[in-house]
């Protein structure tokens, strides 16, 4: 496995990589290090993300919570709100320091699951990477509670992945990769550098789906990895110790290779595929429906008519108007807007309803056609 074989690419670093919680600062060094390869990976021409955990370890010595020691909701709260500030300005600074604009978001799993959040989250990092940002991602643990949040930055990392339909997930850990049995305690246990699939034997090996064991622990990796491959996206467990782990693993660095099951596309057209309720149906024209047939999005000037109520990114049904199904596709626009710019021009979108999300009401990596 090379880096150099992926192009759009999440990376997510763990508390202990990017910050010193019993003298709360920051690892300066060791960004600025990590910073330089993200460069040089975005000089290759590849598009990179990076979750990062690090807030609350940073905050809680500002406030004078004794390092490692156990904490309510609301010390984790604050101190990651003190912490995120120190954290994001070293991820800022470093990364500028190569011509690259860092941007902050900060999700919650609210954001990945409630369809109109997860679409505004999608659309900002697709925006931003297609600027040619580094969006530096972290949970939102200021306003998280209990029930919405991830608990632990591996699960984000996934999220992230399959929110921006990277190619790959690096998750850089104290471990560099999956053993059959803990190599703390069992010197001969035996590595595995490739994982085809997830079976239960392989998550027997992190300690079994009900373990106990903590944020960040190997359930939480392969919990991940369950999401990442789902999606399409390939995950990597590799060690994040060391200087450069970023460039250990661009030259072949040892990791455990966690396969995809088919591509960020194929898993998004599946999934829309399998959408048994749709919200809605457009009715399209003859010029309409060939132009879909030839591979083209579907513009407002190809409907005909909208039934049903749906919001923006719900699946509706494409059809003719005899009632022939044509195929599924998720609607950008919700079913007042929609009935409003049917049969217009794209440029007319913006006069009519004050605003434009998109040139076209389904976009062709959003469709499956019968």
């Amino acid at each position: 496995m090379t880096i150099n074989h992926y192009k759009r690419i999440t990376l997510k670093v763990g508390s202990a990589l990017v910050a010193d919680e019993v003298a709360g600062c920051v690892r300066e060094a060791w960004i600025a290090a990590f910073a330089e390869d993200v460069a040089l990976l975005a000089r290759q021409g590849k598009q990179v993300m990076i979750v990062t955990s690090g807030a609350i370890a940073l905050g809680r010595m500002q406030l004078g919570m004794k390092p490692k020691s156990k904490l309510a909701l609301e010390e984790k709260q604050a101190a990651a709100a003190v912490g995120q500030i120190a954290l994001i300005s070293a991820w800022r600074e470093m990364l500028s320091k190569h011509g690259l604009v860092a941007a902050q978001l900060l999700l919650t799993a609210d954001d990945s699951i409630q369809r109109q959040r997860y679409l505004n989250a999608r659309a900002t990092l697709e925006t931003l990477i297609e600027h040619g940002a580094v969006a530096v991602i972290n949970e939102n643990d200021t306003v998280a509670t209990g029930e919405i949040r991830f608990g632990d930055n591996d699960r984000l990392a996934a999220r992230v992945a399959q929110m921006a339909e990277a190619e790959l997930l690096v998750l850089f850990s104290d471990i560099d990769g999956l053993y059959d049995a803990d190599p703390s305690k069992k010197p001969d246990a035996h590595f595995i550098p490739v994982v085809e699939q997830i079976t239960p034997e392989i998550e027997q090996m992190a300690g079994g789906v009900n373990s106990a064991v903590g944020s960040g622990g190997m359930v939480t990796k392969i919990a991940a990895a369950k999401i990442a491959t789902q999606a399409g996206c390939h995950m990597v467990i590799a060690s994040g110790k060391g200087a450069r782990p970023l460039r250990t693993l661009m030259q072949g660095g040892k990791h455990t290779l966690f396969k995809a099951q088919g591509t960020p596309r194929a898993a998004r057209k599946n999934w829309i595929a399998g959408s048994m309720h749709p919200k809605g149906r457009v009715v399209v024209d003859d010029g309409a429906a060939k132009a879909l047939a030839s591979g083209k999005s579907l513009l407002p000037a190809g409907v005909k008519a909208v039934s049903g109520e749906f919001e923006r990114g719900d699946t509706v049904e494409i059809a003719l108007a005899n009632g022939k199904v044509l195929g599924k596709g998720l609607i950008a626009y919700h079913s007042d807007d929609t009935q409003l710019i049917l049969g217009k021009q794209s440029e007319e979108i913006e006069q009519i309803l004050g605003f434009k999300r998109k040139d076209v009401l389904i976009h062709r990596d959003d469709m499956v056609l019968e």
